[in-house]
């Protein structure tokens, strides 16, 4: 019994000794993998770093490029599109007018009542549609049919307080948010389509002759009277609102800004000087390349994978279309390489584009001691359970490492344009503001990115920053498309007699 009990003894210390050994194994491994992920993170967080002084230099860089984009239509980073909108609403306009809002995967289509000075806006309705994913890879006809189709609903839905005097024409602005070379208030082609639509035979063409034609098949009876970008119509909302309004820049689906510029500092305009001596130009900076920009292996491999490689790439580091895909890039090469989730991949992981930035949003605003939130996102859409407080704080770090590069390059873009309008810092005895009108998704609901935005611009501006604001244009560019139809109507002349 004695030697049994011996051997019992024995074998019972080798088991505890092996499960010891796996114990440790399992340690060691486990700590090799968390290493290996964190190695992924600080790279990444380095490659991504904004400095201040690297900031500048993008700025630099930026208003370099839109000097030469004055200059003349050739192959310029920034087109710096010409509007053709001269004269920004005054406050004057009257009447009923419409404005059809496509920047997106969504559009919105508006009826806007003007009363004049005393009243400006005295009523406005509006309604938003979907675009299904087919249609932005479709052809021309069948996305402007959609459009035009839910034009006419919501034109055949209005009351009595909507209708026009007898004889006279509804009158349109049409906010096109793709790069545009207008060619006059209401007329421009398509310069190449961006935000992941890809519509075989519109690049080119004249966008309103598309629309027009699409409304008179569905027997709608309305006129184009202006076609604005998304950012040129923000800027007339906000200039409506607030004369000291100088600029405007769209953060959402994509991006883009416009301003109002000196017409003798646009060599390329070879018209008629304008009669107040201005010009809103439409920059189209998500074209904007630099070798300033911190670009990562990660970005690279978004554009190479993108319908237009090699362009857009401020849009794809900045733009809420792209944020949430770069954060799964560097979850996915965690995963696959430092076992992030486990022993495999998570497949829901592998699909492009399912962390959506308003999911990225919503577990970089987590504030619950467990990051709740993050573990239930992370469970929802990429079907990861049971995640570890530890991991859903990396999670939240890479949120903050991607929303922070875009936040402090967007306010260098910003900066870039006011230093080349002279608003960077005030003259000598003037007391003089400077108001950059803000709309888009990523602007609005994205709280960390635009408090981040809001610090790096004043980081940037110094001791000039409390001459400078940055001011929500609630709906500007739809609001703005209609006020453009109002300032430019065929009915213009005869309502002043």
């Amino acid at each position: 019994m004695g030697k049994v009990a011996v051997g019992v003894a024995v074998a019972g210390a080798a088991t505890a000794c092996a499960v010891t050994a796996l114990v440790v194994q399992h340690r060691m491994r486990s700590s090799r993998r968390w290493a290996k992920a964190m190695e992924i993170v600080r790279e990444f967080e380095e490659k991504c770093a904004t400095p201040v002084g690297k900031l500048r230099q993008v700025a630099d860089a930026m208003v370099g490029e839109m000097h030469a984009g004055l200059a003349s239509d050739g192959e310029n980073k920034l087109k710096m599109l010409i509007s053709y909108v001269e004269n920004l609403p005054t406050g004057d306009e009257t009447g009923l007018f419409y404005a059809l809002d496509l920047g997106g995967t969504n559009f919105r289509v508006l009826r806007v009542q003007l009363g004049g000075k005393d009243k400006q806006i005295v009523g406005q309705e509006f309604a938003e549609v979907s675009i299904p994913r087919e249609l932005m890879v479709g052809t021309a006809d069948a996305l402007f049919d959609y459009i035009a189709s839910a034009l006419a609903k919501f034109v055949a839905s209005e009351g009595p307080d909507s209708q026009l005097p007898p004889g006279r024409q509804r009158e349109l602005g049409f906010t096109f948010s793709f790069p545009v070379m207008q060619t006059s208030i209401a007329s421009g082609t398509l310069v190449r389509w961006t935000k992941g639509f890809s519509i075989d035979g519109v690049v080119n063409q004249d966008v309103v002759v598309e629309l027009s034609k699409a409304m008179k098949r569905q027997g709608l009876e309305m006129r184009v009277s202006a076609l604005v970008n998304d950012t040129v119509g923000t800027l007339a909302g906000g200039r409506y609102d607030d004369k000291d309004v100088v600029a405007a820049v769209i953060l959402g689906t994509g991006t883009n800004a416009a301003y109002v510029e000196r017409a003798e500092a646009i060599p390329k305009w070879h018209g008629p000087p304008p009669r107040s001596g201005e010009m809103v130009i439409n920059t189209e900076w998500g074209n904007f390349h630099s070798s300033h920009l911190p670009l990562t292996e990660y970005d690279a491999a978004l554009d190479a994978e993108s319908l237009n490689p090699g362009e857009q790439i401020f849009e794809k580091i900045i733009g809420g279309m792209y944020l949430g895909e770069i954060v799964r890039k560097v979850l996915y090469r965690m995963a696959e390489e430092a076992d992030f989730f486990g022993n495999t991949v998570p497949p829901k992981l592998k699909q492009p584009f399912i962390l959506r930035t308003s999911i990225l949003s919503a577990m970089h605003h987590d504030t619950s001691p467990d990051l709740r939130v993050v573990g239930a996102k992370l469970s929802e859409v990429l079907e990861i359970p049971h995640t570890s407080l530890k991991v859903r704080k990396v999670v939240v770090e890479l949120c903050n490492i991607v929303a922070t590069r875009g936040a402090r390059l967007s306010a260098a873009g910003i900066y870039g344009v006011l230093k080349n309008i002279g608003r960077d810092t005030p003259k000598y005895g003037e007391n003089r503001r400077s108001v950059v009108a803000m709309d888009g998704g990523l602007y609005e609901h994205y709280t960390e990115f635009s408090k981040c935005m809001d610090n790096s611009l004043k980081e940037l501006l110094g001791e000039s920053s409390e001459s400078v604001e940055l001011v929500h244009a609630n709906d500007g560019s739809g609001v703005g498309a209609a006020l453009l139809a109002a300032s430019h109507s065929q009915y213009l002349e005869s309502d002043h007699f």
